[in-house]
């Protein structure tokens, strides 16, 4: 997905214009400079074309104050990754000497860079533009973040400069990528599965700066590999290029099927780990837990068993995911993790037949109904399947605003019991039932008694 980098210097309105472009609220917006620290991404779409938002902190140039220099290098990463920057001044201050100064140095980038010019509430404002016209960079669009006014002028010019569709060369393949903490054995299972030293594989954490594809040939079959970069706390990202590691590593997610997330098996799942899960799952992608390392374990016959009770205990919502014991050194069982793989991408692409789902489905929902909200009875009155790869199922009741994230649950937890959805995530949607439909079957049926 194309890249657009929102920049400028603090306070100017950039986190309520991301926030405006994302359709939420997901950046901290407050009329004080310092507010946005870290690079905050979001989507957005304009004219059909899907693009991904980074927000930064304020760009102070040539500041030596620690949090500042933090600011500035999170926004130069942002310059270097993005497709298209979009340059944010205000208005209501003019030219200043850090517009200047930013302006210095996005002119050295052959990025496309769109100008705006923000709070410019009104028509009467827009005079004040002209003066920015001298930074360089064509034609300022005057526009106010707060109220939307003009920000589709500025979105032509952003998606006319975006690139084009890249053509996946795996296109149908099966992707599978390997995700986790650094040094938890990724390009060592990949390398382990390949047969060769694909990728570099070091004791140091890091090693493998960039997302690599690799071709395993399979029963004439081929998947793709993806060997990735590990995923680190913000707070252990300290150069640049983690950094870029960490969003190719998001996006190497956001192409695959299935992600196998690498723990190491003698520290365990820590919280860096349950953060890679939660990602996953919300990527609405495959998801295998693979404990690297197990051949350095002590164990007996019951250890796996006891990791993988502790684990189901501990991660209560993902008690779908398959655990695999692995050992890249001795390559125990990793191509275990392949024929799940591919099992998981078949259930991740099957549609349910709707007559099929609520016949199986829907009795024991009669059996346990929902509790009854605000003096409402609620019923589910039928189900279907709206999506495939990650399935999504759509849930029509008399009341679907009332109904309880308990019982979503519990209509999750039916589904997976009647149908193989083992290491997929599935979304759930509450819908309102035909009102028509109900309001005429019931008028027939007061005629009748009649």
């Amino acid at each position: 997905m194309s890249l657009v980098a929102i920049v400028g210097r603090p306070n100017v309105g950039k986190s309520t214009l991301f926030n405006r472009l994302i359709g939420e609220k997901k950046a901290i917006t407050e009329d004080k400079p310092g507010v946005t620290r870290d690079r905050i991404y979001g989507n957005s779409d304009w004219r059909g074309k899907d693009f991904g938002v980074i927000d930064t902190g304020g760009f102070v140039p040539g500041s030596e104050d620690t949090m500042e220099k933090s600011i500035r290098e999170q926004a130069q990463y942002a310059i270097d990754e993005a497709d298209v920057i979009l340059f944010v001044c205000d208005g209501a201050d003019g030219i200043t000497k850090f517009d200047e100064d930013i302006a210095q140095i996005l002119r050295k980038t052959s990025k496309p860079v769109v100008l705006v010019i923000n709070k410019c509430d009104s028509h009467d404002r827009d005079a004040i533009i002209y003066e920015f016209y001298k930074l360089g960079f064509g034609e300022p669009f005057p526009i106010s973040s707060t109220n939307g006014r003009n920000t589709g002028d500025f979105l032509d010019m952003i998606v006319d400069n975006l690139p084009k569709v890249e053509i996946d060369l795996h296109e149908g393949k099966l992707k599978i990528a390997f995700v986790g903490r650094p040094n938890a054995g990724k390009s060592s299972i990949t390398n382990a599965l390949l047969g060769e030293n694909r990728a570099i594989v070091d004791a140091v954490p890091g090693t493998t700066r960039d997302s690599i594809d690799s071709i395993l040939k399979y029963h004439g079959e081929e998947i793709v590999l993806i060997d990735t970069a590990g995923l680190r706390k913000r707070a252990m990202i300290k150069e640049n290029i983690e950094m870029l590691s960490n969003i190719r590593t998001n996006r190497a997610i956001e192409r695959c099927d299935v992600v196998v997330i690498m723990i190491d098996s003698e520290r365990g799942v820590e919280d860096q780990d349950k953060k890679i899960i939660n990602l996953v799952d919300q990527a609405g992608k495959g998801l295998i837990i693979a404990y690297n390392k197990w051949d350095l374990v002590e164990k007996d016959h019951k250890t796996a068993e006891e990791i993988t009770e502790l684990f189901y205990i501990n991660m209560k919502s993902y008690d779908y995911v398959p655990l695999f014991f692995v050992s890249a050194v001795t390559k125990q069982r990793i191509i275990k993790i392949v024929e799940k793989a591919r099992e998981i991408n078949v259930i991740r692409n099957t549609r349910i037949k709707t007559h099929l789902l609520n016949e199986t489905i829907l009795p024991d929902l009669e059996r346990t109904t929902p509790p009854a909200v605000r003096g409402n009875d609620l019923r589910v009155n039928y189900m279907t399947q709206v999506s495939v790869a990650p399935p999504q199922f759509a849930i029509f009741s008399n009341f679907p605003q009332l109904m309880p994230d308990s019982y979503k649950r519990f209509i999750e937890r039916t589904i997976r019991k009647h149908f193989p959805m083992e290491g997929c995530p599935i979304s759930i949607t509450m819908k309102r039932k035909n009102v028509k439909w109900t309001e005429r079957n019931s008028s027939e049926n007061t005629r009748k008694k009649k």
